[in-house]
């Protein structure tokens, strides 16, 4: 993370690609940008995602479903209680999440991979899009995302070549490197995502309206 100049806005955003609210959290950034580069069309805005690992302790091929809704909320019925508020904030925002899709739930470490990875080529041209078929992947198609021949799929469908990214998420050093960045996050106290840093000035916690967000972005600036 580094420091922005006044005609700059970065965005540095925690997120985990298996968490309904960063998705959210997502559009609502999306909605923002969309009214303050109308507002602001000298600013340059650059966005940096953070991983942050919901669930660290999963093993790599991942854990059943139904079993991981168990341990986590008491079981299937607690849990469609839950995702009924989150269905229902995601049409809000344009998404239609499909909980009962999911199989298995994965370990994102190597998702979190994918997503330095494609920043750290192009000049991260391909990032945003990395990380929406990687929600998409998950949320709205059902695919299994701890796996590395379909994040090696999701990273060629949106431009990156697929050789250089099977060898990078099946290097050990760099499965490591993430596991210590998501770490260093929670050292910082951060606990919950999504968590929103704008020019290393102001943070927001959660998916926060898109008015809260653009107010945020604005302020910023200062």
């Amino acid at each position: 993370m580094t420091a922005a100049t006044s005609t700059t806005l970065s965005i540095d955003i925690v997120s985990d690609v298996v968490c309904p609210w960063c998705y959210i959290g997502k559009r609502h950034v999306e909605a923002a940008l969309a009214q303050f580069g109308a507002a602001r069309p000298d600013v340059i805005t650059t966005i940096r995602w953070h991983p942050f690992q919901l669930n660290p302790d999963l093993p790599a091929q991942g854990a059943d479903r139904k079993a991981y809704l168990e341990a986590k909320f008491g079981g299937p019925q607690r849990a469609a209680e839950i995702y009924a508020r989150v269905s229902a904030a995601g049409r809000n925002a344009g998404l239609a999440l499909n909980f009962d899709g999911i199989q298995r739930q994965p370990n994102t470490l190597m998702a979190h991979a994918l997503i330095a990875y494609a920043q750290s080529v192009e000049g991260g041209a391909s990032a945003d899009a990395v990380v929406e078929q990687l929600f998409k992947a998950y949320f709205v198609d059902g695919r299994f995302i701890g796996d590395l021949e379909t994040l090696v799929a999701i990273a060629a469908a949106c431009g990156l070549d697929a050789d250089a990214t099977r060898a990078v998420l099946s290097d050990p050093a760099t499965l490591e490197q993430i596991a210590a960045q998501d770490a260093g996050v929670r050292r910082q106290g951060i606990t919950g995502v999504p968590f929103l840093v704008f020019n290393q000035k102001l943070a927001l916690s959660g998916a926060q309206p898109p008015e809260v967000m653009l107010d945020t972005m604005t302020k910023a600036l200062g």
